[in-house]
Formats: structure tokens, sequence, C-alpha cells
């Protein structure tokens, strides 16, 4: 008999070790909450078993806590290795994406100077051929003065613009809403605005759209009359681009007429118009009103442009923790600690009598759960953390001198010491050494008044706890020593990582120098050349000169800027696209490529390797041709957001990535996907 009860015992642990073994490996492949769910089957299946075995309820319960206590170890290092996994991976991929930085830096400076050429330049030589052609065709003195006189201007306009983007600093000032009223003045269209103020970003976009929509009707319809709104969203019926900020509704349109000059444009208007407008987090359409339904090219057809722009900006919302990171491990810690200080002494045969009554055992329950709790803040406030603790085991030796609680509190302190010192861990982790150094002694201080306390102890408690004291400083400096040890390691690794950061930003910088002067090496041998010529021949009064000029200069530019689109991504020379780099930075070259718009909010600065890579797979699992992508940086993380998949199995593939990553996903109206990656804890690893 007692064999085959030996045999059973062998069986059993195997079994609860291959259940163990498998919610790790489970933990490790699987999300939080599919690993999660299962080892809490795990545990509600130890408790059944013993049910069915006839034990009393004391034992049941603590059949559960003790095996909750070991499936929460197995959960949390499970979670913990598939994170350290997770990490080395993007860390690889993170290297190897670097050598790429400089140059999709380069290129998108390339792409922000053809944006603003064609937009600046292109504006104002398109308004001198118009001018030109209508003078030279009508053969009226008058008519002729005013476009030579608006000839010499708008081209010493067009060589200051130029050669701006020709110097050193060649990004555009700041645009304002007067600057709209300007532009719309110097028109002479039908223009009103009532929207008084507008962010920084609405307001250049609202500049480009009225100014590119003025030169596409002095292209494609001209003498028609031109009306330009900018109102509030309600006033015409549009929906805010996002539902916590207002919204102004930009709108030109014109009533058709002949094209003058449809030959001049570059191509690139409308797209960029387009790209422009869901950077700055609003929507843009474009299209014929009336006419015979051509776009803009036959007589009596209008053309309407739309822009749908954030007149506020939205409050970013609140992030909770992600219970997906180190908290997750954390609070598998609290269950540990609880499982072991409880479930241990309820696993007897008959009634523990070592809880010694209901008094002591409620007590018993209440200390054990206030001295396990603050381990769950063992990763964002190791300090108070431990003050928690320190305060439940003094509040324990408290009733264990008033003889309210059972075992007696040295006891307890021998047992379930380990809390203390993983606090102290944290504590050197995370906490400056001069304030991390009161963590040991304290503990040490605490341990041996509980440890002077017990039944065992002789003579002057004072003198023991002054020699038990000391005693425990030893291991608690020890485990201080190395936390502190591990913080520096971190640190000097973070200092490593900023300094091979800022090595690489300056690589970008000198490539981003190098396609700027690039640039302005095409525009003086061309566009800025026939500029200097249109000028020249409308101080002459050579009117058919000027419009040669900037017809010659307007090819020039359509020419640069299909040179540039021409150099495409491969840079090896093999013919092969080069992926862009894993960054968040590399967002946008990977939404170029995918016909999509990515909108960047927040303060541009640095974040950690691992959180980069994982925006950038994140902002990959969402891209499709011709969605808006929203990256917001925080300062504690980075939020991505995109419209939520239609595939199942997608949504299923980004809801395992981020679960890899640490972070937590929300689908608000099952319309949109919102993922937030924190920056510090998921990838801190104790």
């Amino acid at each position: 008999m007692g064999l085959f009860a030996g045999h059973l015992l062998v069986l059993a642990v195997l079994a609860a070790g291959s259940v163990l073994a498998g919610l790790h490996l489970l933990a490790v492949r699987r999300t939080a909450g599919l690993s999660l769910a299962a080892a809490v089957a795990a545990t509600l299946a130890a408790a059944a078993t013993a049910v069915a075995r006839g034990a009393p309820t004391h034992y049941t319960v603590g059949v559960a806590l003790t095996a909750g206590g070991a499936v929460a170890l197995a959960w949390a290092t499970g979670r913990s290795r598939r994170r350290g996994s997770a990490r080395r991976s993007a860390l690889v991929a993170y290297e190897a994406g670097l050598p790429a930085v400089p140059r999709f830096a380069a290129l998108a400076e390339r792409d922000r100077l053809a944006a603003e050429l064609h937009d600046v330049a292109a504006h104002r030589l398109t308004g001198v051929v118009v001018a030109a052609g209508a003078a030279l065709r009508l053969a009226d003195e008058e008519r002729t003065a005013a476009a030579l006189r608006h000839a010499g201007e708008a081209g010493r306009e067009a060589i200051r613009e130029l050669e701006r983007l020709t110097g050193p600093d060649a990004h555009p000032a700041l645009v304002t809403l007067a600057d709209v009223d300007a532009l719309a003045a110097a028109h002479t269209v039908d223009y009103r605005r009532t929207v008084r103020t507008a962010p920084a970003r609405s307001t250049e976009a609202a500049y480009r759209v009225v100014r590119e929509a003025l030169t596409n009707a002095a292209r494609y319809a001209g003498g028609s009359a031109v009306r330009v709104r900018i109102d509030p969203a309600d006033t015409d019926g549009g929906d805010p681009p996002s539902r916590n900020a207002p919204a102004l509704l930009v709108t030109v349109t014109d009533g058709g007429g002949r094209a003058v000059a449809p030959d001049l444009g570059t191509g690139r208007g409308l797209a960029g118009l387009a790209a422009t407008v869901a950077a700055a987090g609003g929507t843009f359409t474009a299209g014929p009103v009336g006419g015979d339904g051509q776009t803009g090219t036959g007589i009596g057809t209008g053309w309407t442009v739309r822009a749908l722009l954030p007149a506020g900006t939205a409050a970013p919302r609140p992030r909770r923790p992600s219970w997906r990171g180190t908290i997750a491990s954390d609070y598998a810690l609290v269950v540990l600690a609880i499982a072991l200080s409880l479930g241990a002494g309820l696993l007897s045969a008959d009634r523990p009598e070592s809880f010694g009554g209901l008094l002591p055992a409620v007590l018993t329950v209440v200390l054990s759960g206030l001295h396990a709790l603050p381990l769950g803040w063992r990763s964002r406030a190791p300090g108070r953390a431990l003050a928690a603790v320190l305060l439940a085991l003094l509040l324990w030796w408290a009733c264990d001198r008033l003889g309210w609680t059972r075992p007696p509190v040295s006891d307890i302190f021998l047992v379930y010491g380990w809390v203390e010192l993983t606090l102290v861990y944290s504590s050197g982790v995370r906490l400056p050494w001069r304030r991390s150094l009161y963590a040991p002694l304290a503990v040490a201080a605490t341990g041996g008044l509980a440890l002077a306390s017990g039944p065992g102890i002789t003579g002057s408690r004072v003198a023991a706890w002054a020699l038990l004291t000391g005693v425990l400083a030893l291991p608690a400096l020890a485990v201080w020593s190395w936390g502190r040890r591990t913080g520096r390691r971190r640190a000097r690794r973070r200092a490593v990582d900023a300094r091979r950061r800022a090595l690489l930003d300056g690589h970008a910088d000198s490539a981003v120098r190098a396609q700027r002067l690039r640039f302005a090496a095409g525009l003086r041998g061309t566009a800025l050349g026939h500029t200097r010529a249109l000028v020249a021949a409308a101080d002459a009064g050579n009117l058919p000169t000027v419009r040669d000029e900037a017809r010659a200069g307007l090819a020039a530019l359509r020419e640069l800027l299909a040179g540039n689109a021409e150099d495409g991504t491969g840079g090896d020379g093999t013919g092969e696209e080069e992926a862009p780099p894993p960054t968040t930075a590399g967002i946008a070259a990977l939404a170029a490529a995918h016909g999509a718009t990515v909108q960047y909010l927040g303060p541009s600065r640095p974040l950690p390797a691992v959180v980069e890579v994982f925006a950038h797979r994140v902002a990959a699992a969402l891209m499709a041709v011709g969605v808006t992508l929203t990256v917001r940086t925080r300062h504690d993380g980075v939020e991505v957001c995109g419209p939520l998949p239609g595939d199942p199995e997608a949504e299923r593939r980004l809801r395992a990535l981020v679960d890899t990553a640490g972070g937590t996903l929300s689908t608000p109206g099952r319309t949109e996907v919102r993922v937030w990656l924190p920056e510090v804890s998921p990838w801190r690893s104790e």
C-alpha cells in the first residue's frame, strides 16, 4: 500500500510539473489573455480535484492558493521569456536597419523640398504665364503693363523663394491665417473666412489648399469666378476629423472656363495636397461640379476642392499601465507571496491550529495581503512599495506582541523575507544610490526587530535586535549592490545607445545637407536662371520673353521634380527596393510605398530602439492603400492609430504583435485601432 501511495505521489508530481511546463510554454508562445485564462483554469482544476477527493474546505483553499502561486510563477517567467525574445528580435531588426536611416532621411528631405518647390515657385510662375498670355492675346496696353508689373513682382518673389530653397536653411516660415487672407486678396476672388484661429498644421494645410486651388483655377478655368470659404465645419454639414476636436472646412470652387495653360502642371498638386491635409489630421476631396462632368478640361466645367481640417487640438487620452508588461509579472509575485504565506498553512489534514482561532486567522489573512500587495508597485515605485511592506511587517510585529496572530512574526520573516529583498533589489536598480541605500538598512533593522521577538530569543532582546540587524545587513546590502550593478549596467547601455543615436543623427543630417546641395545645384542651373531672365525681360518690357522664360522655368521645375521622383529607394545599385528603417521616422517611407499617409504628433525625440521597432511593425500591420495613420509621441511612450483591419486574421496577428510588445490595443467603435507602446517598463527585466 505504501509503495502504491509513493507511486501516486510521483505521478502527481510529474503531472503537476508537466502542467506548469505547459503553462510556461503557453505564456511564451501565446498572448497574455489566452495564457492567463489557461493559468486560471489550471488553478481551478487543482481546487476541483481536491473537492472531488472530499478534502476539507480549508485544505481545498490551500490547494488553490498553492497551485495559484506555482501557476503564477510559471506564467510570469513565460511572459518574461516572451518579452525577452521580442526585445532581442527587435534589437536585431534595429541594427540591421540602421544603415538605411541616412538614406531615407535624405529621401524625406528630397520629397519635402520637391513639395515646397511645387507649391511656391510653380504657383508664381504659373500666374506669370497666365497673365502674360492673356495680355498678349488681347493686345491691350494697360493689360500688358499690368502683366509686366505682375511678372516683375512675382519673379522677384520666386527668386527669393528659390534662393531660400538653395540656402543652408531651406525650411519655410510659419504661415498664419492672415497669409491666407493676403493670398486670396492678391487673386481678387470671392473670399470669406469665419474662423479666427487654427492650429499651425491646419493653417499651413489651408494655405496650401487655397494656393494650389487658385493656381489650378488660373490654369484650367481662365476668367471664371472663384469662391474661397474657410468656415467651421458644422456650417457646411461636415463631420470633425476627430471626435475630440472641432474642425474647419476649406472650400475653393471655380465656375469652369477655358484651359489657359493645361500643360504647365507637374502632376503632383492634388496628390501632394491630399498628403498634406491627411498629415494635418484632415480629409481632402477634389472633383468637378456640373458641366459635362470632365475634370476641368471642358468649358463650363466647375471644380471644387474641399479640405476638412482640425480647428483645435484634441486632449491626449490618459494612459493606464500595461498589464502585459512588467506590471503583470509584479502582480504574479503578489499571487506567489500570498500563496506561500497562506496556502502552506492551510494544507493540513485537520483545521490548521497555527491560525489559533477566528481572530488570528482573519488578521493573518489581512496581514499577508498587506505584506504581499506592495510587490505590485515594484517597477513603478519600489521605494514606496518597500515602505508599505515594512509597515505591514511592523503591524504584524505589534499584533504578535499582543498575542493576536499565529505563527509568530519571526517565523513569517524567515520564510517570506524574500519579499523585502526583492524590493531592496528593485530600489537599487531604479532609485538614486543615496535614496536607495536606506532600503537595505531599513530591511535589516525591521527584520532584526521581527527576529528578536521570536520565542527562541533569551536575554536582552535589544542586544539581540542589534546583533540580528548587523547580520541581516550583510545579505540586504549584497542584494542592494546587485541591484545597483544592474542599474549601472542599464545606464551604461542607455549611454551607449544615446551616443550611437547621436552619431546616427549626425550621419542623417549630413545626408540631408548633401541632398539639399544637390537640389540647390539643380535649381541654380535651371529654374533659377530662367526666373532671373524673366525678371530682366519684365524690366525691359519684353512680354513675349517673359512668357517664354516663365514657361521654360516651369518646364525646368517639372524635369527637376521628375528626375528626383525617379531616384527611388533602391540605393545599392542592384535595382532592388531598399526597405525603410524600422523606426518611427521610417513609417513615413513605408506609408509612401503603400500610398498611405502618416501624421506625426507630439515632440520629436529619440525613443528606445525596441519601441521604435514595434511602432514600425504596428504601423506596417495597419498599412493599406489610402489609409491615414497617426503616430503620437508622448513623454512615456508612443501611440499608433489607424483604421481597424477588415480581416479578422489580420486583427488577430495585430493583437499578438501588440501583446508581444507589451503594449495595449483598443478598438473604439470597432472602426479604428489605438495601440499604446510604453517606453520603459515592459522592457525592463529583473
